[in-house]
């Protein structure tokens, strides 16, 4: 850790940190995204979180890609034992668990152990991505997903990502609405918002109670033509709220008023100069708040 924290940033996993530590928006909740801060063990970074006033953290309990740093917690007892020792020292909760991947060979029964997982860490809301090309089943199995979650009291967000096969807010809404369970969700990203050319006329279409929490930061320059640019911005290079042109206030304005907001902001060019973990958790709050002040 020493390359990632400062010295009042280090500790022994089983340190102490008041819940009074944490602060709390009582009509806002924000949550630290994994991506923002992907090096950070799963206790490393709740200790962050609270470091750096956010009430909540999103766990990745699946490696979004093979190349990424992963932090096995379905399979690592004694991590999951510090992570759940570390949220109940600070008072920080977990608001989302991520990421399964509905394919064509998808066993939906096999992703029981991972819910069970993130119940046990209190988490509500699954960020789930659509990579079948067949639409018909990517319906029934987001429709089998989302009755195996309810046992858990767990809510799936399908996430429309324009490289996969749910490639903007209308797909995805129309999906979860085929599907047709109540703990079904649609997840907005602002990135994949404005990436995937959906517009806030498609939002407003979509109720309220399909979207329990959004992923927010920002977006630099045109839409890119080519796809691999845009992915390579998705995981690597996004912009802190109000650095960038998307128009968040809109899209913030076009939202449930009180939902949740996971700031998610991979900063790679940061990293490699040197701007710690909580450092760049610290500047990602301070813009969101900023910006949510002239919602």
């Amino acid at each position: 850790m020493a390359e990632l924290l400062g010295p009042r940033e280090r500790g022994d996993p089983e340190t102490h940190i008041p819940a009074f530590e944490v602060m709390i928006m009582t009509d806002r909740i924000f949550s630290l995204a994994a991506l923002t801060v992907l090096e950070l063990s799963p206790p490393e970074m709740v200790e962050v979180a609270a470091r750096t006033g956010y009430s909540h953290v999103g766990l990745r309990l699946v490696p979004a890609t093979p190349e990424e740093q992963h932090f096995p917690l379905v399979a690592d007892g004694e991590l999951r034992r510090r992570t759940l020792a570390r949220l109940r020292d600070t008072g920080v909760k977990v608001l989302d668990l991520e990421i399964l991947r509905l394919k064509p060979e998808t066993r939906v029964a096999d992703f029981a152990p991972i819910l069970a997982v993130g119940a046990e860490f209190g988490g509500s809301e699954l960020l789930v991505a659509g990579n079948d090309p067949d639409e018909a089943r990517l319906t029934d199995n987001f429709a089998a997903l989302c009755d195996l979650a309810r046992d858990y009291g767990i809510h799936p967000h399908l996430e429309f990502m324009p490289w996969t096969d749910v490639r903007d807010l209308k797909q995805a809404m129309r999906i979860v609405e085929n599907a047709g369970r109540d703990n079904g969700c649609v997840l907005v990203d602002a990135f994949h918002f404005d990436r995937s050319g959906s517009s806030l006329d498609d939002l407003a279409r979509l109720a309220p109670g399909r979207t329990r929490y959004v992923q927010l930061c920002d977006v630099a320059g045109p839409r890119p033509d080519d796809m691999d640019e845009i992915l390579r911005q998705a995981r690597n290079e996004r912009r802190f709220p109000g650095d960038g042109d998307c128009d968040l206030v809109g899209l913030l304005r076009a939202l449930p008023a009180t939902v949740p907001l996971s700031l998610e902001i991979p900063t790679l060019r940061l990293m490699e100069q040197g701007v710690s973990a909580q450092e760049r958790a610290r500047m990602a709050l301070d813009k969101a708040r900023e910006v949510l002040s002239r919602v």
